[in-house]
């Protein structure tokens, strides 16, 4: 048998050529192996979370509005539900509730206009086992009717000291205690400052917040340092304020040469180094360092002004308590626009207006606002 397959596949080639073409191999990819990042563990977001949480718990405790006068039903219903320990103290507290409305005392306190048998004032051992077993319900009602409660020390601890010596496993109430301290402070009325009380309390608070920062809580805390400086400040008076603010004036009065800005971060640097003492701690002080230092150009600033114009002193117990000072300027600027124009020197005009441009707005941290203001008003060409 003869094979006939060349010679059909040769007339195939001639009389269609497209029909017998061969099929071109393809080129063949070249290897490059890559290996996608893989996903974060979960020990690292639990690790994650455990840190950023309770910072962000601490924010928001510390921006939240005064809380309502009296609690909500849910609220109370949450406390009898939370633990069975304290229930007939709960229960006696929502009893009272329909009886009569708390009010708001001086510090931010609450009490209740009712003779003896409503809300009864726990005793210390009482707030320390409420730290030990993790009861939120009950030392929130602490802070809201008996805030001095939680910074009463009973033998060598306070309740915030007491926290921290247990460890890692109660460092939601060491920040909810903290969180307090701060909220505490940021709701005081300006009527209230005064107050022989809140004087009381506020050296009460100082004494607890430099006993945490002494047991190493700024270490992983940053916001204790702060709210340690601003207890500190407040609790001075305003001796301390009023000196800084005197010489912010003169290093603004020189121009660039006095280099106010520099002034001004050095005089808050120094007193926060005379307190702390700690390189760690004061390191953890960066954003209340840059808002004191711009909060004492404002105030140093406006100071220059009334001596040419009549108008409102900016209060010094707004000092580094957020924007406080900034909106206070802001206010009486406005108020007093025609005037500036026509009594102010140039230079303080123009360093009115760095001073606006830069510091409003919350985009910016106040770190970076005094960088700028740095290379504005010390190292810029000035006016």
């Amino acid at each position: 048998m003869v094979n006939n397959a060349p010679t059909i596949l040769s007339i195939v080639d001639r009389l269609s050529p497209d029909f017998g073409q061969k099929p071109v191999a393809r080129a063949r990819v070249s290897s490059d192996p890559c290996l996608p990042a893989r996903l974060p563990t979960t020990g690292f977001l639990q690790r994650e979370a455990e840190q950023n949480a309770p910072r962000a718990v601490l924010r928001q405790l510390r921006r939240s509005p005064t809380p309502p006068l009296s609690p909500t039903t849910a609220e109370l219903h949450d406390a009898m539900d939370d633990t069975s320990s304290n229930l007939g103290r709960r229960d006696s507290v929502s009893s009272s509730t329909g009886q009569s409305s708390p009010r708001l005392t001086s510090a931010g306190t609450f009490a209740r206009s009712q003779p003896s048998g409503g809300w009864k004032e726990p005793q210390p051992f009482e707030v320390f086992r409420a730290i030990e077993r993790k009861d939120i319900m009950f030392l929130m009602e602490v802070r809201d009717r008996g805030f001095p409660l939680l910074l009463r020390k009973t033998g060598d601890a306070t309740p915030l000291l007491h926290a921290m010596r247990i460890g890692q496993s109660h460092r939601d109430v060491t920040i909810l205690l903290l969180g307090a301290f701060s909220r505490w402070i940021n709701h005081l009325e300006d009527s209230e400052i005064g107050l022989p009380k809140t004087r009381v309390t506020l050296k009460a608070l100082r004494t607890n917040l430099k006993l945490a920062i002494d047991y190493g809580l700024h270490k992983s805390q940053s916001d204790l340092v702060a709210s340690f400086m601003q207890t500190l400040v407040m609790s001075e008076g305003e001796k301390w304020i009023r000196a800084q603010v005197s010489m912010a004036s003169l290093a603004l009065r020189s121009g660039n040469v006095g280099k106010p800005v520099s002034t001004a971060e050095a005089a808050v640097r120094k007193f926060a180094t005379k307190e702390l003492s700690k390189a760690d701690a004061i390191a953890a002080l960066e954003d209340y360092v840059a808002n004191a230092t711009a909060d004492l150009l404002l105030l140093g600033a406006w100071s220059i002004a009334l001596e040419s114009i009549e108008g409102e002193q900016i209060p010094f117990y707004y000092f580094a308590r957020d924007d406080r000072v900034f909106k206070a300027f802001m206010d009486r600027v406005n108020a007093n626009q025609a005037t500036i124009r026509r009594t102010l020197s140039r230079r303080l005009k123009w360093q009115f207006r760095v001073l606006q441009n830069v510091l409003e707005g919350r985009s910016t941290t106040y770190r970076r606002k005094v960088e700028i203001l740095i290379e504005e008003l010390d190292e810029g060409d000035g006016v």
